[in-house]
C-alpha cells in the first residue's frame, strides 16, 4: 500500500512538471508579436492600453484578434474623443495610456505634443493625406461626411444636392446637428461648411448663421443621435460621418445619402502612440496592426468604411472617393483654429453674433 502511494505521488510531480515546461515555452523566432505560426500564446508579450472613442462593434473584434495573434493583453478605456485627449493632456508626464485609437485628425493634430512620433511599417501604403507630416499620427479609415435623410419623411424631388439646400425654411427644426464641442465628427463638418461656402461672406460664416437659425435651437449632445435621430423619423435631415449613414443603409433602413455639391470632407480619424507610454513597443505593434491589411480589410468589409490604404477598394455599394468632391480642408488650420472656431459657433448659438 505504501508502495501505492510513493508511486502516485512520483507519477504527479512528474505530470506537474511536465505541464510547467509546457507552458513555460515562448515565441523564440524571432517574428514580431507573440505568437508562433502555430498560433501559441506568448505569455510574456505583456499589456497595451488603448484610449477609444470607438463604438464596441469597431473595437472587439479588432482587439480580439490583435490578442489571438500577438499574446499581448489589451485594455480599453472608452470616452468621448474630447474626454480622452483632455486625459492624456492631464496625464503628460504620467502617461496611464499606451494608444490614442480614435478621433479626427484634426483633434489629434491639435494635441500632437503629447503623442510620440512613429512611422509606421505600413507607411509605404499611406498616402500623405492620411497621415501627419511629422508622424504623431496615423489615419485609421477615412470618413467622408454627408448629410443622411430619411426617405419617408423627405419627397425624392426634395433631397438635398448641397449644403446650401439646407438653408430651406421646409428644414426649420428639422436637421440633426450634434453639438461641435462635443462631437469631433461635428466640428469636422463645420470645418466643412466654412470652406465649402466661405464665397458667401466672413468667411463662411455667414452661411454658418443662417444655417443656425434653420437648426431652431435644435442642437443635439452626441453625434450618435444625428444618425439615430434620422433612422428614426426624428429628423427629416442629419449631417454625419458616411460609414455611420451607411450601416443603417446596408441595414435596409428607410434612409439615404448625399454628398454636397459644392464638395465634402473625408478626414480620417487616427491612431497615435501617446508620448511617455510605458508599454511602448506594444503601443506601435498595436498602430501597425490596425493600419494593416488584414484590419483595413474589415473595415472596409464589416464597417463600410473606407480605407487609409492604396491598395484597398471601397466597401460595397460605394464608388471611389476620387468620385465625390472634397473641399480643400487645412488639417492644421482646422486643430489651431479649434478654439476660435467653437467660440464663434458658441457666440452665433446664443445670439451674441
Amino acid at each position: 500500500m505504501k508502495f501505492k502511494k510513493i508511486l502516485a505521488t512520483v507519477l504527479a510531480v512528474m505530470l506537474l512538471a511536465g505541464l510547467l515546461i509546457g507552458c513555460g515555452s515562448s515565441n523564440t523566432d524571432g517574428e514580431t508579436g507573440g505568437q508562433d505560426q502555430e498560433g501559441a500564446s506568448n505569455e510574456n508579450a505583456g499589456t497595451v492600453t488603448v484610449y477609444s472613442p470607438h463604438n464596441a462593434e469597431v473595437i472587439n473584434p479588432i482587439v480580439k484578434e490583435f490578442q489571438e495573434r500577438t499574446g499581448i493583453q489589451v485594455d480599453v478605456v472608452a470616452a468621448g474623443t474630447g474626454e480622452l485627449l483632455k486625459r492624456v493632456e492631464a496625464e503628460s508626464g504620467n502617461s496611464l495610456g499606451d494608444v490614442m485609437w480614435g478621433g479626427g485628425a484634426e483633434s489629434l493634430d491639435s494635441f500632437k505634443d503629447y503623442f510620440e512620433a512613429y512611422k509606421t511599417t505600413e507607411d509605404d501604403v499611406i498616402p500623405t493625406h492620411f497621415k501627419d507630416a511629422d508622424n504623431a499620427w496615423t489615419g485609421f479609415s477615412a470618413l467622408p461626411m454627408v448629410i443622411m435623410y430619411n426617405k419617408n419623411l423627405v419627397k425624392e424631388d426634395e433631397v438635398p444636392a448641397s449644403w446650401e439646400d439646407l438653408l430651406d425654411p421646409k428644414w426649420e427644426g428639422k436637421i440633426a446637428f450634434a453639438d461641435p464641442a462635443k462631437s469631433g465628427s461635428s466640428y469636422t463638418t463645420l470645418v466643412t461648411m466654412l470652406e465649402a461656402r466661405k464665397e458667401d461672406g466672413n468667411e463662411g460664416w455667414d452661411f454658418i448663421k443662417k444655417f443656425v437659425e434653420n437648426l431652431d435651437g435644435k442642437i443635439i449632445s452626441g453625434s450618435s443621435g444625428v444618425y439615430t435621430g434620422v433612422s428614426d423619423g426624428e429628423y427629416s435631415l442629419g449631417l454625419t460621418l458616411e460609414e455611420a449613414a451607411m450601416r443603417y443603409v446596408n441595414a435596409g433602413a428607410d434612409v439615404g445619402v448625399v454628398y454636397p455639391s459644392e464638395g465634402t470632407s473625408a478626414v480620417p480619424d487616427g491612431i497615435a502612440v501617446i508620448k511617455g507610454a510605458k508599454n511602448e513597443e506594444n503601443a506601435k505593434k498595436f498602430v501597425d496592426f490596425v493600419v494593416g491589411k488584414d484590419v483595413q480589410n474589415i473595415v472596409v468589409e464589416d464597417f463600410a468604411r473606407r480605407s487609409i490604404r492604396t491598395d484597398m477598394e471601397a466597401p460595397e455599394g460605394l464608388g471611389p472617393i476620387d468620385d465625390i468632391k472634397l473641399v480643400d480642408y487645412d488639417f492644421a488650420w482646422a486643430a489651431s483654429n479649434k478654439e476660435e472656431v467653437l467660440d464663434k459657433w458658441k457666440n452665433i448659438v446664443i445670439g451674441r453674433e
